[in-house]
């Protein structure tokens, strides 16, 4: 059986960069090498935590992401992609999306002690999700917002977009924090 984890882990971390941005989010790629430089632990996927501006549906489908963020905001810029965003006639929602990682353990054990150590750095939404093939552990952390924005106009006013950029840009950072604690830590 172990021999399998250990294929599996050479065989995923030998695979191409699949995610939207097409390459490691490089705030997280530190705690990512680390992880996966240990014998019994693997990452699949990650993200250091973003905002996005999403077409407003409950049904899952490609191309609802309309604007991604991988750093923090400017009031400016997300102005303008917001005025831009109007011209579509959509129903929009902003979502500031926390740090999250998914690592395949060996073992429940080695489940157990990345858990742990997670939780004693504020990655609170943790949990094992599954324990199929692999013992595979959720780590997620829990800074976000998320609202409707544009439904065929912009629905906030200037100061509420001030309020929710500095809320937004505080919640990445906290994030990015947890990241670099996990990672001194393990």
């Amino acid at each position: 059986m172990s021999d399998k984890f250990y294929q599996r882990k050479n065989s995923i971390l030998s695979k191409l960069d699949k995610s939207s941005i097409g390459k490691w989010d490089k705030k997280i790629i530190g705690l990512c090498e680390k992880i996966n430089s240990f014998e019994n632990y693997y990452t699949t996927s990650s993200c250091a935590g973003r905002v996005v501006l999403i077409i407003n549906q409950d049904k899952k489908e490609s191309d609802l992401f309309l604007k991604v963020y991988h750093d923090l905001i400017s009031f400016e810029e997300l102005k303008k992609n917001l005025i831009e965003l109007t011209k579509k006639n959509l129903s929009i929602k902003f979502k500031q999306e926390s740090a999250i990682i998914h690592v395949a353990c060996k073992n429940l054990k080695d489940a157990q002690r990345l858990y742990d150590k997670a939780k004693k750095v504020g990655w609170k939404k943790s949990g094992l999700i599954s324990w199929e093939k692999n013992f595979i552990l959720e780590l997620h952390s829990t800074e976000k917002l998320e609202f409707p924005i544009i439904d065929q106009k912009i629905l906030v006013d200037d100061s509420f977009l001030k309020k929710i950029i500095k809320e937004s840009n505080k919640n990445l950072k906290k994030g990015w924090n947890k990241i670099e604690k996990l990672k001194k830590l393990i």
